[in-house]
C-alpha cells in the first residue's frame, strides 16, 4: 500500500519507489510536515520526528499554552496571520477585508489512480494500479469554503504530484489573492539551489548557488513560463553529483505567470512554495464556484542529478505527452524559415522540398509568410488564408504537391497574435489585450489576442480547423513570439482584471485540446520565439518543442544540456543550419551540427539547393545515420557525463543508452582545440558493467566496467581511421557507437 493512515495519531504516510513523504494532522486541526526523503519503513507512529522545544520571543495559538507556534512547526499547506511569519500558501480576500482564515482537517479519501485537473494539463494514468492518490478536504466554517489537497503516488517513480482545489460552498465573494499549488518545509537549509536561466537565444543554462537566510525565488511575470526562467528548480545537497547524493526537484505543469520559491526562516528552516505568481493575480470565487491550481511533480533522487531528470524524462514522455505521437518515431523535418524567411513562392518552396526528399527527409515545413499579406514582421497576424501571390494553388494545392513526392507537409501558425495591419484587427480591434485608454506596447509589431474571452477562442479555432481540414497537414508548428503589457480584458468585470493572464493560459490549453483532439494524426511542436514556452504543460498536447531559435551547435550544447535537467530528448527540437551561424555568426563543422542535433528530434533549416555536393552527400549519411539510431536518440535513457557549465566548459559529453543496455551513443564535444594537450580519458555511464561492447572505430571489445570505471583515451592509437580527438580542431565533436557483442 502506497499511502497509509495512522488513524491513532493522524499521520498520513505516502511511499514511492524509493521516497516517503509524511506529514500529520497538527492540535488546531491543521496540517503539519514531517518527513521527505529517501523511503522508510512504515511504523505505527511518526509523532518523534515532529517534537520541538518552545522557543522565546515567538507567538502562540492557544492563549495560556507558549508550547505550540505555527512558527516553530514545519506545514504542509500553511496560511498566514495565526503565528506563522513566513509567506503562505494561499491568502482569501473576503468581503470584510479580511484574509485571515482557519482551515481544519475534515476529512481524507485514498483511492487508487489519479483525477484529472479541470481545465489544466497534467500527468495520467492508463491503469488505476500505477498510482494511489489522496484526497485531504480542509474546511473553514466562518467562510464555508474548502479547499483539496491533491497527492499522487507513481508506484514506479519517485514522484509524487501535488494541486490544490478551492470550492466556495457559502454566499460571500471571495478573492483569492495567492494559491500556491504546493509548499514543503524541510528541516534546515543545508542545500544548493538549481534553476535554469537565460533569454532568447541562450535559454535554460544551469544556475547553482546556496541557500541563504532570507527569500531566494525565480518567477515570470511576462504572461508566459520564460525563456528568462523555466518554472522548475531542485535543491540537492553540496556534495550531490550527476549520479550520487540527495537532490529533490520540483517542476510545475504551467505555461504562465509562476513563482518557484525557497524561503530561509530564523531556524534555518527552508520552505518552498510554487504556483502561480501572486503578483498581478487575484481570482473571484463566487458562491458554487471553484479555483484549481497548476499541478507540481515532486522528485526525489538519492542517484543524483541524473536520477532525478531520468524520473522526469519517463514521467513526462509516457505520462504526460499524449496521443498518437507520444510513443511514435518522430520524422526528420526541414524547416524553410532559415533557408528563405519571408522571401519565398511555390517554385523555391517545391524546390527545397525536392531536394529534402532527394536527401532522405521525410517532413517538409512551411514557416511564417504564407498568409494574409505577411512579407515581413509588420503585418497579416490573425489573417489565416492563403497569401495567393506566393502560392497561388493555396496551402491545399502545395500541400498536395508536396505529399505527391513522398514528404509529409507541416505548416507555421502563430494563432495568439494579431497585427494591427490585418483584416482580423479592422473587424475586431478590442480584441487585443489592452486597456482603454491607455498607451498599448507592441513586440515585433505584433499584439496579443485576448484568449480570455471564448469567442476569441472559437474564432482561431475555427479558422485553424478550416485549414486543417481542407490540406493534407501532418505537422502544426505553434510559435508565440511576444509577451505581454498593459494586461486587461474589454470584457471582464472590473474585480476579474487581474484574472486576465490566467484565464489567457486556459484559452491556450482549450486551443490546444480541441485542436489535438479533432486532428489527433497531426505532430504539433510548440514554439516560443524558440523555448520562452518550453514547460510541463505543452508536452500535454505538444510532445516537443523547438528548444531554441540558436541553432549554433555551440551555444546549443548548453540549451540541450540545461533543458534535460527537466525534459526529454524527445521533446528538443533541435535542427542544423547554415553557417556562419544566423544567431552568432559561428562557423562550426556540419559534423559537429548534426551531432548535436541527433540528441533531440533531427531536423534541417537552411536552403538545401545552395549545398555543395560533398555537403549533400555528408547530409545522406546523417540522415541514413539517424534514421538508424532513431529510436534510440528519441527514447533511450539519457545521462550528461560533463558540463559546459564547469570548469572552462571547453568539454561537453553525454550519452543515449537503450533500455535493454545493449546500444548507446555516446557524444564528445570540445569548443577550442588545446595544443598538446595532456592524455584524456573518456568515462561512459549507463552501461551494463557485464555486457561486453563493440566500439565502431575501435578494434577489439570492452566490458561495461571498464568503459564506466577505466574509460578509454581520446587519441588516435585507439581509432580504426583518423577521427580522433587531435584531428577534430575548434569546435570538433566525436559519436562512439557501442553495441554489445
Amino acid at each position: 500500500m502506497p499511502i497509509y493512515f495512522n488513524k491513532k495519531t493522524n499521520e498520513f504516510h505516502l511511499q514511492g519507489a524509493e521516497v516517503s513523504y509524511i506529514f500529520y494532522i497538527l492540535p488546531n486541526n491543521q496540517l503539519g510536515h514531517l518527513y521527505y526523503g529517501r523511503k522508510i519503513k512504515h511504523r505505527e507512529s511518526f509523532a518523534h520526528l515532529g517534537k520541538i522545544k518552545t522557543r522565546g520571543a515567538v507567538a502562540s495559538v492557544f492563549e495560556g499554552n507558549r508550547e505550540f507556534s505555527l512558527d516553530l512547526i514545519k506545514q504542509e499547506y500553511p496560511s498566514y496571520g495565526t503565528t506563522d511569519f513566513r509567506e503562505p500558501a494561499y491568502q482569501i480576500l473576503q468581503e470584510d477585508g479580511s484574509r485571515i482564515t482557519d482551515f481544519q482537517y475534515k476529512g481524507h479519501q485514498i483511492f487508487k489512480g489519479k483525477l484529472s485537473l479541470e481545465g489544466l494539463p497534467s500527468t495520467y494514468v492508463e491503469h488505476d494500479h500505477e498510482a494511489t492518490s489522496l484526497a485531504i478536504f480542509l474546511y473553514d466554517d466562518l467562510l464555508e469554503v474548502e479547499i483539496q489537497l491533491l497527492y499522487t503516488v507513481y508506484e514506479d517513480f519517485n514522484i509524487i504530484t501535488r494541486s490544490a482545489t478551492f470550492t466556495n460552498e457559502g454566499r460571500q465573494n471571495l478573492r483569492l489573492t495567492r494559491a500556491m499549488s504546493i509548499s514543503v518545509d524541510f528541516p534546515d537549509s543545508k542545500f544548493e539551489m538549481i534553476h535554469l536561466s537565460g533569454s532568447w537565444a541562450r535559454e535554460r543554462h544551469v544556475k547553482i548557488r546556496p541557500l541563504e537566510s532570507g527569500i531566494q525565488s525565480i518567477t515570470s511575470t511576462r504572461g508566459a513560463s520564460s525563456s528568462q526562467q523555466n518554472p522548475f528548480l531542485a535543491l540537492k545537497r553540496k556534495h550531490t553529483t550527476e549520479f550520487q547524493g540527495e537532490v529533490f526537484g520540483f517542476s510545475l505543469v504551467y505555461s504562465g505567470n509562476f513563482l518557484a520559491q525557497v524561503e530561509v526562516d530564523q531556524f534555518d528552516v527552508a520552505r518552498v512554495i510554487m504556483g502561480i505568481h501572486p503578483f498581478d493575480f487575484s481570482w473571484c470565487i463566487k458562491g458554487n464556484e471553484s479555483f484549481q491550481t497548476p499541478e507540481v511533480v515532486m522528485v526525489y533522487s538519492d542517484q543524483g542529478l541524473n536520477g532525478m531528470s531520468q524520473a522526469y524524462h519517463q514521467l513526462y514522455r509516457t505520462r504526460l505527452a499524449r496521443g498518437h505521437w507520444r510513443d511514435k518515431e518522430r520524422p526528420i523535418l526541414m524547416n524553410n524559415w532559415e533557408a528563405t524567411y519571408f522571401h519565398f513562392n511555390e517554385d523555391k518552396i517545391m524546390e527545397l522540398a525536392k531536394a529534402s526528399k532527394e536527401l532522405g527527409v521525410e517532413l517538409f515545413v512551411l514557416d511564417d509568410g504564407w498568409f494574409g499579406k505577411r512579407n515581413d514582421a509588420t503585418s497579416s497576424l490573425g489573417d489565416w488564408f492563403v497569401n495567393e501571390e506566393k502560392l497561388p494553388n493555396g496551402i491545399s494545392g502545395l500541400a498536395k504537391k508536396i505529399t505527391e513526392i513522398g514528404l509529409m507537409f507541416g505548416l507555421w501558425f502563430e494563432p495568439e497574435m494579431i497585427s494591427k495591419e490585418s483584416q482580423l484587427y479592422k473587424k475586431h480591434s478590442d480584441w487585443l489585450i489592452h486597456v482603454p485608454n491607455r498607451h498599448l506596447s507592441h513586440g515585433r509589431y505584433q499584439f496579443v489576442l485576448d484568449f480570455s474571452r471564448e469567442e476569441v477562442v472559437n474564432f482561431i479555432y475555427k479558422v485553424m480547423a478550416n485549414m486543417l481540414d481542407e490540406a493534407p497537414i501532418s505537422y502544426v508548428k505553434w510559435d508565440m513570439n511576444r509577451f505581454m503589457t498593459e494586461i486587461g480584458s474589454a470584457t471582464l468585470a472590473i474585480e476579474r482584471q487581474q484574472e486576465v493572464a490566467h484565464r489567457y493560459i486556459l484559452g491556450v490549453y482549450n486551443l490546444y485540446d480541441r485542436l489535438t483532439n479533432r486532428f489527433p494524426h497531426i505532430l504539433f511542436e510548440s514554439c516560443a520565439s524558440g523555448g520562452a514556452r518550453f514547460d510541463p504543460a505543452l508536452l500535454q498536447y505538444a510532445p516537443q518543442t523547438w528548444t531554441s531559435d540558436n541553432t549554433d551547435a555551440i551555444e546549443r550544447l548548453k540549451i540541450q544540456y540545461g533543458t534535460s535537467f527537466v525534459y526529454p530528448l524527445s521533446s528538443m527540437g533541435a535542427h542544423v543550419s547554415v553557417v556562419p551561424n544566423h544567431q552568432v555568426k559561428r562557423i562550426t563543422p556540419l559534423k559537429t551540427r548534426a551531432n548535436a542535433a541527433y540528441f533531440g528530434v533531427f531536423g534541417y533549416e537552411l536552403d538545401l539547393t545552395k549545398l555543395t555536393n560533398t555537403e549533400k552527400e555528408e547530409i545522406k549519411k546523417q540522415i541514413h545515420f539517424y534514421k538508424e539510431n532513431r529510436e534510440l536518440f528519441q527514447f533511450g535513457s539519457f545521462y550528461r557525463i560533463k558540463s559546459p557549465f564547469e570548469d572552462d566548459g571547453n568539454i561537453t559529453c553525454w550519452i543515449v543508452v537503450s533500455k535493454d543496455q545493449k546500444t548507446a551513443i555516446a557524444a564528445y564535444f570540445q569548443v577550442l582545440a588545446v595544443p598538446n594537450p595532456g592524455f584524456q580519458h573518456f568515462k561512459l555511464t549507463g552501461l551494463n558493467p557485464s555486457f561486453e561492447y563493440k566500439i565502431e572505430g575501435f578494434s577489439g571489445t570492452y566490458y561495461g566496467d571498464e568503459l564506466m570505471n577505466a574509460g578509454f583515451r581520446l587519441t588516435n592509437e585507439h581509432f580504426d581511421t583518423k577521427v580522433g580527438l587531435e584531428n577534430q580542431g575548434d569546435f570538433g565533436s566525436i559519436l562512439f557507437k557501442l553495441i554489445k557483442v
